[in-house]
């Protein structure tokens, strides 16, 4: 069975397209995705995106990490899938139902309104969300955020000399977070501008992550560190992140679409 495909990305976070919404593929599982993940023995990407019919939205989107675990959210994704759909579109995702925008390449995400109670991280145990009392080695003082999937954010001097390749994984797997974290290190360059780099849960250091974006953003407005609209400043490129008054999170940026092409499902399966 040959099945297309579409490689895209944002700001160098890259995903595998498999559209499943008019024409149904075999179920994907974890060892699919990881299969088609590989960038040495498959396609290879950061995520596989897969999209199918749904009843309570215009469609549905499904995320697989590259180590085959699937996740909730992804924001560089969602936009992706918005310059894919060309419309504006609700989304039915793991971590709930989000609206996309396409604009001139790349798109505006409604990205939902973030979570902070400490169930909704979720922890292992009670504690404020905010400024959390627990540290690793030079990362400490936390703050936490879902805003589909879940993250913490630390506020460092310079982000760029935290070693996040060894501290990422010991934060991501710590027994604190049952469900495994994404980690992120922000330094706050002004009041609308910080910078921020991400060990991604399942996939390790990325180029950019929108939902790492939108967490970073929404800890610093609230400890007042930056005001409601803030720029961030990824390896790969910026996004420009609003906390409305109304509680939810607007992200915009840009995304590509790379290439096509088709591959074997018996290779991968």
């Amino acid at each position: 069975m040959r099945v297309p495909f579409i490689k895209m990305h944002g700001l160098g976070n890259d995903f595998i397209v498999l559209d499943a919404r008019d024409a149904p593929l075999p179920p994907v599982d974890a060892d699919v995705a990881r299969a088609l993940a590989d960038r040495h023995t498959g396609i290879g990407c950061d995520q596989l995106i897969l999209l199918q019919p749904s009843e309570q939205a215009d469609f549905r989107m499904r995320i697989f990490n590259h180590d085959g675990g699937e996740v909730e959210a992804c924001g560089n994704a969602s936009r992706a899938v918005a310059l894919l759909h060309a419309a504006p579109a609700r989304v039915e995702t793991g971590g709930g139902l989000i609206d996309l925008r396409p604009a001139d390449g790349g798109a505006s995400v409604d990205m939902g309104v973030p979570r902070f109670g400490w169930e909704d991280i979720p922890l292992a145990y009670p504690m404020d969300t905010l400024t959390m009392p627990v540290g690793w080695d030079m990362l400490e003082e936390p703050g936490a955020a879902n805003v589909g999937n879940p993250h913490v954010v630390f506020f460092i001097e310079d982000c760029d000399a935290v070693p996040l390749e060894t501290l990422g994984p010991l934060v991501e797997t710590d027994a604190l977070f049952p469900q495994a974290v994404n980690v992120n290190v922000a330094t706050i360059e002004s009041r609308t501008r910080l910078r921020l780099r991400v060990w991604e849960r399942g996939a390790g250091l990325t180029r950019a992550c929108g939902t790492g974006a939108c967490a970073a953003a929404v800890v610093a407005i609230r400890r007042k560190r930056v005001g409601r609209s803030v720029t961030v400043a990824l390896p790969g490129g910026e996004l420009q992140i609003d906390w409305g008054e109304d509680g939810r999170i607007t992200m915009t940026g840009p995304a590509t679409e790379s290439f096509r092409g088709e591959f074997e499902w018996d290779d991968f399966a």
